[in-house]
């Protein structure tokens, strides 16, 4: 199968988990289904300037990213951390994260969501 770029949904998110902004999500898969029931999302996420994702739990799933560009502020259950590109977060279950871009330029990630 493939999926070209422009078949790819883009959904936009008010203050995603009480955050700031509009957060911009490029979709890759159509459903759960396309990860053989082993997670929910596979999609590259955009932060504009002064947006973010509130702290949230992962209860039963674990969430990785993976910084394409820019630069953002990582919650990493509770401990604040830098990330830039090249850089991949690992949010297991049971733990939380959430992500705030305080610079000027985009920050954009592939988000993962896994079932645990």
């Amino acid at each position: 199968m493939l999926r070209k770029k422009e078949e790819c949904k883009i959904e936009y998110r008010e203050k995603m988990r009480d955050g700031n902004g509009t957060v911009e999500i490029t979709n890759f898969i159509e459903s759960p289904d396309e990860l053989c029931g082993k997670g929910r999302m596979f999609s590259k996420i955009t932060l504009n300037s002064s947006c973010s994702i509130g702290f949230h739990v992962h209860e039963n799933d674990s969430e990785l990213f993976y910084i394409i560009s820019g630069t953002a502020q990582y919650n990493d259950n509770g401990e604040i951390k830098t990330v830039t590109a090249g850089d991949v977060t690992i949010c297991p279950a049971g733990t939380g994260h959430g992500i705030a871009n305080d610079s000027d330029e985009p920050c954009e990630f592939i988000a993962v969501i896994v079932y645990a």
